[in-house]
């Protein structure tokens, strides 16, 4: 906040007008800070248009909704209907943002409209340009926000916008934020309440790109020994995609070490996602070098990588108007108008036709999927960055990764996509449905809101009641998901988690996400470490690659990296284990996974088979007769 004091006047009824020059954040009508008894007004269509539904970037349902609609509106159109924000303390009101209703059949929106402020509800005075009252431009249609500044800060409790016009063939509709400064108070009863302070020594900022290449550097430098930074492609308009590694060997796979990765900002307009990955990178930093017991261990023993923006090109539109203005879409989508967390190939259907077919294992395996070949053209509409993610997905033997969204608070897990045909909502479980669903409850668990029954939906789903997770087909159906890619064509799995109702949250707030993010973040980490982990070697002790790890009663298989070792994600229990690869007999033993953390060790050596040794004899004597006789041996005898 950065107040520049010109004057003080007050007038009759105790309201202070303060001419200055201010930055004010925002009170939080977004954020959901100002609760729903703050809000009220003088009339409404129904409660589902209520005052509470009046905030800014609010979004409503598919269908207009009794309970969950997209804005207030008001029950009858005429100049005497308001909007009313209580801050249940004094404060320096300096700006309105305003919406129109997020509704896909309706068009409403405030055309103009003013502004009254009192310190007891019962009183009013109109903002006022010398003698005349001030009248504000409002909304040309229903998404865009409208910032207005008022030209002096009024200092009191309460403040009212009253529209005055409104779009010709709608009706008053309107979704406000208010930007304010409390006034200071140590004994507000509401201000102590809502309260959150972190003692983390960090950059809590928005960072433009190269303020981001920036920050990552520092990080590299403050822990050179155990950082890396590298990128794995370009956006489309040739933006590096920047990723920190940190681990105790960076830039190395070790064998037995499982691979992690975060990413964020496929949707550019998701900005909490990315500054959060860059706070852990500065966090994780800090507390190794103070010689943390939990981070040394988790460093030491996982190799991280953290991809703070997949989409730097649509965050910078959204920044360029700024966290309150970008709306609920600006920047989403790449450079070439291409949203990339839903820009993989459709893999699932290629696996369900192989099911039904009954394909599987004979034609087509259970996993490791092929990419199509249409998808792999220079003619496909694949943005550059999906391709670039696909390009590192491969490249490196992910174990577990989560990619950081916005806009809800709840973790959704694979699959994405319904099976049944033109079903849009649809429980659609993997065959490991029981760890994604440990996974994504290990997140939003230890998040400060996300379980929590009391809170305040985000816009129209009560995610607190299914433990703040949800199976993502069964939320809203997407083909070629990241998610459900990364399970069918790599050995990672991977979830979304939705770290907040504000897509892009003002910088005030950066403190606050981190705080209700933070543990959640490393726990999740943590859970890479849950299951079992081994080598696969041949007689001679050499690592096996590409080796099928199969755990009975789950469809889904895994495979060993480039030095035959592999990590399988298991809950708590026993499991019969099955190994095989081309040229070896198979071979099964039962592991155990406990209720720790900590991957069971579970290896596995194996022989060559009888017919994969004749093949390399007669590959050694360029497949010529073998001259010398052959001993068989048939029921022990030869």
């Amino acid at each position: 906040i950065r107040t520049t004091t010109v004057g003080l006047s007050t007038n009759d009824d105790g309201v202070v007008f303060c001419h200055v020059l201010v930055e004010c954040p925002p009170m939080g009508l977004e954020t959901l800070k100002i609760d729903d008894f703050q809000l009220h007004a003088s009339t409404m269509r129904r409660y589902g248009l209520g005052a509470h539904r009046g905030r800014l970037n609010i979004q409503a349902g598919l269908y207009d909704d009794d309970l969950y609609d997209g804005a207030w509106c008001a029950g009858r159109n005429d100049p005497l209907q308001w909007l009313e924000v209580d801050a249940r303390r004094l404060t320096k009101f300096t700006g309105v943002i305003t919406q129109g209703r997020s509704s896909l059949w309706s068009s409403d929106w405030v055309t103009s409209y003013k502004v009254l402020v009192s310190n007891d509800s019962h009183t009013w005075v109109t903002l006022k340009n010398g003698s005349q009252d001030l009248i504000f431009i409002g909304n040309k249609e229903k998404e865009i926000p409208v910032l207005n500044m008022f030209p002096v800060a009024a200092v009191a409790r309460y403040i009212r916008v009253n529209p005055r016009s409104w779009f010709n063939r709608g009706s008053i509709c309107m979704r406000v934020e208010i930007l304010g400064c409390p006034m200071p108070d140590s004994q507000n009863y509401y201000h102590r309440r809502n309260e959150i302070t972190t003692t983390d020594n960090l950059d809590f900022k928005h960072h433009s790109y190269k303020e981001m290449r920036h920050l990552m550097k520092v990080v590299n430098e403050m822990c050179p020994n155990i950082t890396r930074i590298y990128n794995i492609g370009k956006s489309h308009s040739g933006q590096k995609l920047y990723a920190i590694e940190i681990s105790d060997n960076p830039g190395e796979h070790e064998p037995g070490e499982p691979e992690f990765r975060y990413t964020a900002g496929s949707h550019g307009n998701e900005v909490l996602g990315r500054e959060l990955l860059l706070l852990l990178m500065q966090f994780m930093c800090q507390e190794y070098l103070s010689g943390s017991p939990r981070i040394r261990h988790l460093v030491h023993e996982t190799r991280i990588h953290l991809l703070p923006s997949v989409n730097p090109d649509g965050y910078d539109k959204a920044l360029e108007v700024g966290s309150e203005l970008s709306g609920w879409s600006l920047g989403r989508w790449s450079q070439d108008g291409v949203d990339i967390h839903h820009n993989f190939p459709d893999l699932n259907s290629i696996l369900w036709e192989a099911e039904t077919k009954k394909w599987i294992p004979r034609k087509m395996l259970n996993h490791h999927v092929p990419i199509p070949e249409w998808y792999q053209s220079k003619n496909s509409t694949v943005a550059a960055e999906t391709r670039a993610l696909v390009s590192w997905m491969e490249k490196i033997p992910f174990v577990l990764g989560g990619n950081l969204q916005g806009g809800e608070l709840v973790v959704t897990f694979p699959y994405d996509r319904t099976r049944s045909q033109g079903v849009s909502r649809e429980q659609t479980p993997t065959p490991d449905d029981h760890v994604f669903r440990w996974l994504a409850f290990s997140y939003a668990s230890t998040h400060r809101l996300m379980t929590d029954a009391r809170r305040r939906v985000c816009h129209t789903e009560d995610f607190a009641k299914e433990d703040g997770t949800i199976n993502g087909a069964s939320w809203h159906t997407a083909a070629g998901s990241m998610n459900d890619f990364s399970y069918l064509h790599t050995n990672c799995f991977e979830l979304s988690m939705y770290v907040g109702c504000d897509k892009f949250p003002h910088e005030s707030e950066l403190a606050e996400e981190w705080e209700n993010n933070r543990e959640s973040l490393l726990v999740f980490m943590e859970q890479v470490h849950r299951g079992i982990k081994g080598i696969v070697w041949d007689m001679q002790g050499r690592g096996i690659a590409n080796a099928t790890i199969q755990v009975e009663g789950i469809g889904h298989d895994i495979r060993t990296a480039a030095d035959g070792d592999y990590w399988r994600l298991l809950n708590p229990g026993e499991y019969s284990i099955t190994v095989r690869a081309e040229g070896y007999s198979a071979s099964s033993k039962v592991c155990e996974v406990g209720y720790d953390i900590g991957a069971t060790r579970c290896d596995f050596t194996v022989s060559r088979t009888n017919l994969s040794r004749i093949k390399e004899i007669m590959e050694r004597y360029n497949k010529q007769p073998i001259r010398q006789p052959l001993r068989l041996e048939i029921d022990g005898k030869r």
